[in-house]
């Protein structure tokens, strides 16, 4: 594994991470517990997005995909140890907004690079 794909998997990946789980404090003083992530998720996807397409550099379908299974993975540990061991949700955790969450996380870096793939070369 490159470096830059460490660094991005990482550092980016407990970022992204870090931003939803901030956001899960807020909006738990305001959003009934069991829509928190409901609202997490457009605020996720458009910052997520974002980084994919500002701060992420990759060229290949491979670090991608490398990048998708990186964030993934540590979206289900960070989750499973900060909030599922932490915090014990009285109503539990894992439901449909979770595994979407979880399958966004997987695949908005293959569609990212899908969308710059598609666009045809500048002509120079």
């Amino acid at each position: 594994m490159n470096m830059q794909l460490l660094k991005d998997g990482l550092l980016w990946g407990f970022a992204l991470w870090l931003i939803g789980y901030l956001l899960g404090f807020l909006f738990f003083a305001f959003v009934p517990a069991s829509l928190i992530g409901w609202f997490i998720m457009p605020i996720g996807i458009a910052v997520t997005v974002w980084v994919l397409l500002r701060r992420i550099k990759g060229g290949s379908l491979s670090y991608y995909f490398s990048l998708g299974v990186v964030w993934t993975v540590l979206a289900i540990v960070l989750d499973y140890f900060l909030l599922v061991q932490l915090l014990k949700p009285a109503d539990g955790y894992y439901k449909l907004d979770v595994y979407l969450y979880y399958l966004l996380t997987f695949t908005l870096p293959l569609l990212v690079y899908w969308f710059r793939a598609q666009k045809p070369a500048a002509v120079s």
